[in-house]
């Protein structure tokens, strides 16, 4: 009778967790969904880029914001949801193109500073604060008030047809 009862048991678990890894995915799936805003420091003069701006500076094809000032592209590390929306929709690339293209800028002295790598949402924040110049992307739930967040193409984060997400 013992034996029945824990084969009972185990049957129970092993159900419930079949059940708990169904809906699992679903979570996932909803932090993927976030908004990235495109954050710059306060001494940026621009309140807007369109896309094709923003892939510009990505790409590296664009150096300067206007008055003369040096874009410092500050990229999380690969894996996180930020980094993967930048890489996927703003530069069009895989990973691995996105890097063999700034290797080959900076192999061939096209650029004279390539994106630094920043390794949480509070390194973004302290850094593109500290910078002038600076520019990164964060989830849209880690910005706070001290972070100048751009529209693009017109939306802010949270708008309908905000396209970074």
């Amino acid at each position: 009778m013992r034996t029945r009862t824990l084969v009972h048991r185990i049957i129970a678990a092993t159900a419930a967790s079949a059940v708990l890894l169904t809906f699992a995915p679903s979570a996932v799936s909803l932090s993927e969904t976030t908004d990235v805003a495109v954050a710059v420091h306060r001494d940026v003069p621009v309140d807007g880029l369109t896309m094709a701006e923003l892939r510009r500076i990505v790409i590296g094809d664009r150096e300067f914001w206007p008055g003369s000032l040096r874009v410092t592209l500050l990229l999380r590390a690969p894996v996180s949801h930020e980094r993967d929306v930048v890489v996927k929709n703003v530069s069009q690339m895989s990973e691995g193109q996105f890097r063999q293209h700034w290797i080959g800028k900076v192999f061939r002295a096209d650029t004279a500073v390539a994106p630094k790598i920043v390794y949480s949402p509070e390194m973004s924040v302290d850094l593109v604060n500290r910078m002038p110049g600076a520019i990164t992307f964060i989830d849209f739930s880690n910005a706070t008030r001290s972070l100048k967040v751009l529209k693009i193409d017109g939306k802010l984060p949270g708008e309908a047809g905000y396209p970074l997400r």
